[in-house]
């Protein structure tokens, strides 16, 4: 099973980070500077959601693959990865809280997956999602289908 979404897509250190947000919200921008500081590209614009069994798979269409969109210069070719494991998708938005609530989740083809609301053009958002990576990382924070999520809040209710 494949879902596709408008957005964004970088591995970590092997680690899959969606970037979500409206046309022209900054996705390929903080993108492009996430690769600056290592990550590698796997998708910009269109991004596939792979059901694979086991934690879902974020993959590029073959016809974009390897290009971002760079306001102002163009599509541009760019180092890729085929793939990566979906680990945490990052909300872009103008307003988020000063101290969100813990371990906020967003559901997506099919998995409830870690979640994190951040502005896209402020200086240190790159380095905020590779925080925001890293503790979930730390707190052991996985996508889980829904079926797992739903058997979790009728245990620790």
């Amino acid at each position: 099973m494949t879902a596709m979404v408008h957005g964004s897509a970088v591995s970590i250190h092997g680690n899959g980070v969606l970037l979500l947000g409206p046309s022209g919200s900054g996705k390929s921008d903080l993108a492009l500077r996430l690769i600056d500081r290592g990550a590698k590209l796997i998708c910009d614009d269109v991004v596939h959601i792979e059901n694979n069994n086991s934690l879902p798979q974020l993959a590029c269409a073959p016809n974009i693959a390897g290009k971002i969109e760079v306001r102002g210069i163009g599509i541009c070719p760019i180092d890729f990865v085929d793939s990566a494991p979906l680990c945490l998708v990052v909300q872009l938005a103008q307003d988020v809280d000063r101290m969100p609530p813990e371990h906020q989740r967003i559901t997506l083809a099919g998995y409830s997956v870690p979640m994190f609301r951040l502005p896209p053009f402020q200086p240190s958002s790159a380095i905020k999602v590779e925080w925001a990576l890293r503790s979930v990382i730390d707190a052991g924070l996985l996508p889980l289908s829904n079926a797992e999520a739903a058997f979790n809040e009728s245990v620790t209710m």
